[in-house]
């Protein structure tokens, strides 16, 4: 047999896949369309100012251990890592923040502070949700997605009604406080779902929030995916970038026989794609793609974003380096996500200031700034909308944390649907993928083997397991299983 694969896409599930298909003998060759390697996770840096174009939150170091585990290596042999006190902060209103600790004791004693008698009940969540974490992790995720018989287990049954109940309802059954059900129910958007559409069992998330703590590759997350590509480089990946894919080549007999690469043919009998899935399946004559535009449409997918990337020319105050602004209604901004999409009346949204624990991120004195505002994804996207939203989260932040920093900024750049169109061929402008709802969970979602052309394989953010850096890492683990096995 060839051992010659080609992988489409240089994100967090390619790199992962390329490192194990290296080990196992084959030879791996990553194609990259943009000029810089990573994917959602590239960097961008100007004027002395760094910041992560993508993915900001690191959670889950268990996952990231397990991975360079594999090939012999520690996390600590490419970057290093400090846990952030508190790990994140939430607004509710002018001047009123939660701060969630990185001690767990010290979280119980905020919920009490806030709501009587509430710790109890947080640490009977917190060992259910360990509990369903060991589940997850050490088993379910790394599964492929084949059949349904993969969640069958004894512990799962055990749990069957957390697949058919929801997160909300399991926080809210005996919490009542407004100020923590919102930081309980928070995690679960990372998953790319609202709460009420979240099977119970994924409050493993709370337990990656306060059980495992939010941590910071010093220099960015960039920096994993620099020490991905040192890896895959030291076990043989070539990579190109500037390398558009414009079409996946099929013999007669439904066989993968080559890529066509900026006009130019390559010849290869195995491909797996970590680009957009919907995308990837346009490069295939029609006849030969697995999914039809109506079964995308009808798909619940998990928001874009609008992203701002700002350079101020002082320190930032009453803010830490996760921040969450959680001061408009969270159910009215999700209706006009999934239910009604259009751009939000009244959004929250997420400010990121890695300087503020990270020299390395900007000049001295001034503050890299990240700015998140979670959208339905396919809505229109202009520059005088960017621009509009822009100054109502920076009235409302002056407002909340009583400072004035709009005349400080320095520059900003813009990043929105239109962008992870373009950039990343991402359906309908999505950010992070198809949500883990009930129904696109596990077998329910995408497959990673092409059923209708031999040897076309996918990994990411919309095959198995799901959305989130954790879940592609094991994304990329899954799909070189498959394809060694078969």
């Amino acid at each position: 047999m060839d051992k010659q694969i080609y992988i489409i896409g240089s994100g967090f599930s390619a790199l992962s896949a390329s490192c194990y298909l290296a080990k196992e003998g084959y030879k791996v060759t990553v194609l990259e369309k943009n000029d810089t390697l990573g994917g959602r996770a590239r960097q961008y840096k100007k004027d002395g100012f760094t910041f992560d174009l993508g993915p900001s939150w690191y959670w889950m170091p268990d996952i990231f251990e397990r991975f360079f585990a594999d090939f012999g290596k520690k996390p600590s042999d490419y970057y290093t890592l400090d846990k952030l006190d508190p790990g994140y902060e939430v607004y509710f209103g002018e001047n009123d923040s939660l701060k969630i600790s990185e001690n767990l004791e010290e979280i119980y004693k905020t919920f009490e502070e806030v709501e009587k008698g509430s710790s109890k009940h947080l640490k009977t969540f917190l060992d259910s949700a360990k509990s369903n974490y060991e589940t997850a992790i050490l088993d379910l995720v790394y599964r492929p997605g084949i059949s349904p018989l993969e969640l069958v287990t004894t512990t799962t049954i055990a749990r069957v009604s957390q697949f058919f109940s929801t997160v909300r309802k399991q926080v809210r059954k005996n919490i009542t406080n407004n100020k923590l059900i919102q930081i309980l129910e928070f995690p679960v958007l990372f998953l790319g779902a609202k709460p009420s559409n979240t099977p119970a069992f994924y409050n493993f998330m709370n337990y990656a929030d306060f059980g495992l703590g939010t941590w910071h590759p010093r220099g960015g997350m960039y920096k994993v995916i620099e020490g991905m590509v040192t890896l895959a480089t030291s076990l043989g990946v070539k990579f190109e970038v500037n390398a558009n894919v414009e079409k996946i080549l099929v013999d007669d007999h439904k066989n993968v026989s080559g890529l066509l690469v900026n006009g130019k043919e390559i010849k290869t009998d195995i491909v797996l794609s970590g680009a957009d899935y919907h995308h990837t399946e346009t490069l295939l004559d029609q006849n030969l793609r697995q999914y039809s535009e109506n079964y995308w449409s009808k798909k619940t997918f998990a928001p874009s974003s609008l992203l701002f990337y700002v350079g101020f020319d002082k320190k930032i105050e009453n803010a830490s380096h996760h921040t969450l602004f959680f001061d408009t209604d969270f159910d009215a901004h999700a209706e006009e996500i999934y239910d009604n999409p259009k751009w939000p009346t009244a959004p929250l949204f997420y400010a990121n200031f890695t300087s503020m624990t990270d020299k390395t991120s900007a000049p001295e004195g001034k503050e890299a700034g990240f700015f998140l505002i979670p959208l339905a994804p396919g809505i229109e996207d202009t520059e005088e909308l960017r621009e509009q939203y822009f100054h109502k989260i920076i009235d409302r932040f002056e407002k909340l944390t009583n400072q004035k920093i709009k005349n400080n900024v320095i520059f900003k750049r813009s990043f929105c649907v239109k962008d992870f169109k373009e950039e990343y061929n991402s359906y309908k402008g999505n950010a992070y993928g198809m949500a883990n709802t009930l129904l696109q969970t596990a077998f329910l979602r995408p497959k990673i083997k092409s059923s209708k052309v031999n040897n076309l394989y996918f990994t990411g953010q919309l095959t198995v397991p799901g959305p989130g850096v954790p879940p592609a890492l094991i994304s990329g683990k899954i799909a070189s299983e498959l394809i060694t096995k078969n």
